[in-house]
């Protein structure tokens, strides 16, 4: 096993994770994010979702020995992954499309 790969990639899902649970429970974001991110808890959400599907795509490349599991299991941690980001997404707050100046 390539565990200068998988050991990196853990760890970050790890911290992606540990943000997720900072979102969901107490509404933190990182300052980095705090702005545009409308709903706190969905964007936790996003994370842990996407935190699951790197640990799972690894997972699915390293152990199994079947080539067909390995390529279904990359696949589901791919739909996962793609699921969390859009949950990321709709999170963020929208832009309005402002009709005029705003003054009377």
């Amino acid at each position: 096993m390539k565990l200068y790969v998988a050991i990196p990639v853990v760890l970050l899902a790890l911290l992606i994770a540990a943000s997720g649970v900072a979102g969901i429970t107490r509404g933190w974001v990182l300052p980095t994010n705090r702005r545009p991110v409308h709903r706190p808890r969905l964007y936790g959400w996003g994370q842990l979702v996407g935190a699951f599907a790197l640990c799972s795509q690894q997972v699915f490349f390293w152990v199994p020995s079947d080539p067909d599991t390995r390529q279904w299991g990359s696949l589901s941690g791919s739909a996962l992954l793609l699921t969390g980001l859009i949950m990321m997404m709709l999170s963020h707050r929208t832009r309005g499309n402002r009709q005029g100046s705003g003054t009377p």
